[in-house]
């Protein structure tokens, strides 16, 4: 019932909206066919925000991915204090996306910002991070990576605790090294938990919005706005109900493909079996 409320209903609802020219404060919604999709084809603001988006999801998701997984490893080791660098490490999840934006806007501020002062000190220019449109999303991403990695993180944990221990010794046995134990024996093994991990944060990183309406407010200029940026504006700005749940419907078409290309990719390889 609560699925069906809460998930099925909306998602058909929107559909049913978006074929319509559907004004929150008019009391006639006409039925206008397929005019939103064809106007959203031809809308160079969609278009700008669907790059930046994708930018930014795939920058993320990549590193994420990447750099959750080499601390993950790094932790699963018997070294002292084991567990306080795994809280450490998940600690800014918890966080809310309003107090790591801001205070990652406070951090990479040019004027009076800690990076740019660590920068100076040790003779270095100071950077525009939120003020040059070329690095503001990666400089975006940094932030994101810092906030989520903890989640992907703990994924691999479980993935780690999975493999056998009994393949580390009898490699260990035939002379293999640290490096080579990770890249013959963990990388292969962990194949299921790095393609969850990459498929769930591209998804999730697709939807990005706290983070730039924040630190950015989608600038400089529109180089760092979002999709889910412009389909607030337009839904709950100028109120355009139904141009919104097309820019929506349009997003999550996006999301199929590029999931659907990493089942493609990545799905065969992620099934092992011992």
């Amino acid at each position: 019932v609560f699925f069906l409320t809460f998930t099925v209903f909306p998602v058909l609802y929107a559909i049913y909206m978006s074929f319509h020219d559907w004004a929150i404060l008019a009391k006639e919604h006409p039925f206008v066919g397929l005019q939103n999709y064809a106007f959203l084809l031809r809308d160079d603001f969609w278009w700008l925000t669907l790059r930046n988006t994708l930018y930014f999801a795939f920058l993320t998701a990549f590193l994420n991915t990447v750099f959750a997984l080499i601390v993950a490893i790094a932790v699963h080791q018997p070294i002292r204090f084991r567990d306080f660098y795994r809280f450490i490490f998940y600690a800014p999840v918890v966080l809310s996306v309003v107090a790591v934006s801001l205070n990652a806007a406070w951090m990479f501020n040019t004027q009076f910002g800690i990076v740019n002062y660590y920068l100076t000190w040790l003779g270095l220019p100071a950077v525009k991070w939120l003020a040059n449109p070329n690095i503001v999303i990666p400089t975006l991403s940094l932030a994101t990576v810092w906030w989520g990695f903890g989640f992907p993180m703990l994924i691999y944990i479980a993935g780690l605790q999975g493999i056998p221990g009994h393949l580390y010794e009898a490699a260990r046995i035939d002379g293999a090294s640290g490096l080579r134990l990770t890249w013959s024996i963990t990388i292969p093994l962990m194949m299921p938990s790095i393609f969850f991990v990459a498929v769930t944060q591209l998804i999730a990183h697709f939807k990005v919005f706290g983070q730039p309406y924040i630190m950015t407010g989608g600038g400089p200029g529109r180089a760092s706005f979002t999709v889910i940026m412009y389909l607030y504006q337009t839904a709950w700005r100028f109120f355009r109900m139904g141009y919104g749940t097309t820019i929506a419907i349009g997003l999550a078409l996006v999301i199929l493909f590029f999931t659907l290309v990493q089942f493609r990719i990545f799905g065969r390889r992620s099934t092992i079996e011992y």
